[in-house]
């Protein structure tokens, strides 16, 4: 694979190497300016929790601290490698058995912000729904503004196809140069969704603009089976879009906010579960019927194999820098 060299500073495996070979011009890590909350229930435990974004130093990563836990068990690493449960959603838990449910919204709108380092405290087992997007977690992190760091940002970049398969779903990552685009096509046997497809790249201002406000969506016919199973306790049409048991009429009042307003919040989450990385990725990801699971299952692969991805730090101004969310729009971009 040919790779742009003025797209990519340095490739290397550590830390050590990484600020071994530190450039002036390149992409930095970015925190928030300042610490942010937000209350509201979560989606499947239907709990009350509040939630408070703090800024963290440079290498840290998103990290989740659960307030009503004492102790370094509190903490829970956003990791490809600490997915647990993904029914229904995305939740993570650490080697003591705590957990973090229905990360993949937040995670979406850090990703989309180009946030590298956060300590996200929490006071219960899972992150709060809100209206079901990401929307509400970006407005608390242009609200916090951002701030660069010293330290370079660190992106993974896809060397060779890596795909997973399940059934007739599939994900797949695959080497491009630039930055990163989701590409995600669904097929549903209700009329009110039916086939959609969309394609994204995950730079400056797309994510607010094209994926942010799309919520996740259900069936009214499996609410019943869902809360059986200590699933979707906290969704309503406040917070999720709803079509009929028949499957013809989605049952909001307000109705979509896209017209392909189901796909779009497929890559949502897909932002979301990706991110878990611990990186941005640089390449393309194409999902077909893809959810949480095998998104997981795609990280999974793609680490497993030495080959098929490197550590790089990306040059200012470069294709790849353009091509992600390495800065965010400009309202949000707060130096100093």
């Amino acid at each position: 694979m040919k790779i742009n060299k003025t797209d990519v500073v340095t490739t290397f495996k550590s830390s050590a190497e990484a600020k071994a070979s530190v450039e002036t011009n390149v992409i930095r890590q970015r925190t928030l300016k300042t610490a942010i909350g937000c209350s509201g229930v979560g989606l499947h435990s239907g709990a009350k929790v509040t939630m408070v974004l703090h800024p963290a130093a440079a290498d840290s990563g998103i990290v989740f601290r659960r307030t009503d836990i004492a102790g370094r068990g509190a903490y829970v690493p956003a990791l490809w490698s600490n997915v647990g449960d993904t029914r229904m959603n995305t939740c993570l838990t650490n080697q003591d058995g705590i957990h973090v449910g229905t990360v993949e919204h937040l995670l979406s709108a850090l990703a989309g912000s180009g946030i590298d380092n956060c300590v996200i405290e929490i006071n219960g087992p899972e992150v709060p729904v809100m209206d079901g997007s990401a929307a509400p977690f970006l407005f608390l992190i242009e609200c916090a503004g951002t701030i660069e760091q010293t330290e370079p940002r660190r992106a993974i970049r896809v060397l060779k196809r890596v795909s997973v398969t399940d059934g007739d779903k599939t994900a797949t990552l695959s080497p491009a140069a630039g930055g990163f685009r989701l590409n995600f096509h669904i097929d549903f046997a209700s009329a009110a969704i039916g086939q959609q497809s969309f394609s994204v790249a995950l730079n400056r201002g797309t994510f607010k603009a094209e994926i942010s406000r799309a919520r996740t969506f259900g069936f009214e016919h499996e609410v019943a089976y869902l809360r059986a199973n200590g699933l979707a306790r906290g969704g309503s049409l406040d917070n999720a879009v709803v079509i009929d048991s028949t499957g013809t009429r989605v049952l909001n009042d307000d109705g979509l906010r896209y017209g392909d307003e189901f796909v779009r919040h497929k890559i949502l989450d897909a932002a979301g579960d990706l991110f878990l990385a611990g990186a941005p990725l640089l390449g393309v990801y194409d999902g077909v019927r893809s959810g949480h699971a095998l998104n997981n299952q795609l990280l999974r692969a793609l680490f497993a194999d030495q080959t098929a991805w490197a550590y790089t730090t990306i040059a200012a101004g470069s294709a790849a820098a353009q091509g992600l969310a390495l800065a965010a729009p400009d309202k949000l971009v707060v130096n100093g």
